[in-house]
């Protein structure tokens, strides 16, 4: 048994799950969001209601589900060995997409070093396939390098984003929110309900808080306070941030910005601090994509060893590092690149972020729908069962809610991926048949 004065206490979960989730996912918001106004700050409250309610159940699952695999193990306890398959496409697929969307934040934050990037959708385009494999070959040198290199970057837009929340108010301007509030006269429930995929964008990531469950003291009780507090902190963060930055730099050059914190800190302070910040993005940036690009390799890496991906994403080099895997990932996320082409970075980006939702809500579905079975598996009952059921319910209302705000394109776009899902594991089921079913059925016609 492991030392438990070694073992994570609830602080240092609940900073490691707020740090998981906020990352990169921040970074292009207020420019995405202040196209609709201060008013989508609203769909806030709801998403971080929704996420935590999501990730309360993922660190349920976590402490009573004792496999190895963790959304698609979950959804195979209730919806069986496709759903196991579909959960590992889709996710799969949805880091392809937004590993994408974060290289356009990256190429955002790079285009004022270097303003060939901002003059149109051929620079775009470069910039971003060439940060998609600049990350892929770095991650060749194995996990070590992704981990080191990871942990340290994305300070770059914690630091940032979060003392924004903090100091900016000595520089906000209550008539520059006012201005900003609803400048395209949506009614409060069509701005929140498009702004929820931008908002549920910054808090991917959550469904990976549970897996840290033992290298934690007490996990049965820590794991899914460390589920709620940390979601919580991100959401202050997230809110404090964009609101302040709402009240700093009008709307309509908010709305263009292809960097948006950078620009309201030069706003703030000097063009020097502006670049510093850019500098720091461009850093965070890098070192997120270069971690999920990791993640995706593995996750392919391990839906390949299962039997459900070829078996080409498996092998792996001496320093643990699927290459092969990693380069059709590359492949496959510059066609991305090319289906999105755009001058503009931040309609690029909100495609892709929409897309990248649809395709992560429906594994969330599937995983969150079988903690019921998995409770009953682990003979949980009173209370205990009672509530998470509730928050099961709020968990998927809020992830039904959100695939209908990601609008039609993206919801169409994710269920024909889903569709295609199943048309693949229909040419692999047989894998998995129980030999000894067909046994009994003819033994039974003999008879």
């Amino acid at each position: 048994m492991a030392d438990s004065n070694k073992k994570m206490s609830l602080a240092g979960l609940t900073t490691l799950v707020a740090v998981n989730m906020m990352g990169s996912g921040i970074i292009m918001l207020p420019a995405t969001m202040a196209q609709i106004g201060a008013v989508s700050l609203l769909s806030w409250v709801v998403t971080a209601i929704g996420s935590m309610a999501i990730a309360y159940a993922f660190a349920q699952l976590g402490v009573f589900c004792n496999r190895s695999g963790g959304m698609s193990a979950y959804s195979e306890e209730a919806h069986g060995k496709s759903s196991f398959f579909m959960a590992s496409f889709l996710y799969w697929l949805s880091l392809a997409i937004g590993n994408v969307a974060i290289a356009i934040s990256a190429v955002g934050y790079l285009t004022p070093f270097f303003p060939w990037l901002g003059t149109g959708a051929t620079p775009l385009f470069v910039g971003v396939v060439g940060l998609i494999w600049v990350t892929t070959v770095a991650n060749f040198g194995g996990p070590k390098i992704t981990g080191n290199l990871g942990a340290i970057s994305v300070w770059g837009v914690i630091i940032p984003v979060a003392g924004l929340g903090i100091i900016g108010w000595f520089w906000f301007d209550s008539s520059v929110f006012s201005a900003a509030w609803n400048p395209n006269n949506y009614a409060i429930s069509d701005a929140i309900a498009q702004s929820i995929p931008m908002t549920l964008w910054a808090f991917l990531g959550m469904e990976s808080a549970a897996q840290n469950s033992d290298a934690v003291e007490n996990p049965k009780k820590n794991v899914p306070l460390a589920c709620l507090f940390g979601t919580l902190g991100a959401a202050v963060v997230y809110i404090l941030s964009t609101t302040v930055i709402q009240g700093i730099v009008p709307n309509a050059e908010l709305a263009t910005s292809t960097a948006p914190f950078a620009y309201v800190y030069a706003q703030m302070f000097t063009p020097l601090v502006g670049n510093i910040i850019m500098g720091l993005a461009v850093i965070a940036c890098v070192g997120s994509l270069l971690g999920w690009q990791f993640t995706l390799a593995q996750t392919a890496k391990f839906t390949a060893e299962e039997g459900m991906f070829p078996k080409v994403f498996s092998k792996v080099t001496k320093a643990g590092a699927p290459i092969i895997g990693m380069v059709i990932a590359g492949v496959i996320q510059t066609l991305l690149a090319v289906s999105t082409m755009s001058p503009d970075a931040t309609a690029q980006f909100s495609k892709l972020v929409n897309l990248a939702a649809v395709t992560n809500i429906v594994p969330y579905i599937t995983a969150i729908s079988a903690l019921i079975i998995v409770m009953r598996k682990a003979n949980v009952t009173g209370k205990a069962f009672k509530l998470n059921v509730v928050v099961i319910l709020i968990a998927i209302s809020y992830s039904a809610y959100a695939l209908y705000a990601s609008g039609m394109e993206a919801v169409f776009g994710g269920m024909v991926v889903m569709m295609l899902s199943y048309l693949l594991y229909g040419f692999i089921a047989y894998r998995f048949e129980d030999k000894k079913e067909p046994e009994s059925i003819a033994a039974n016609t003999d008879s």
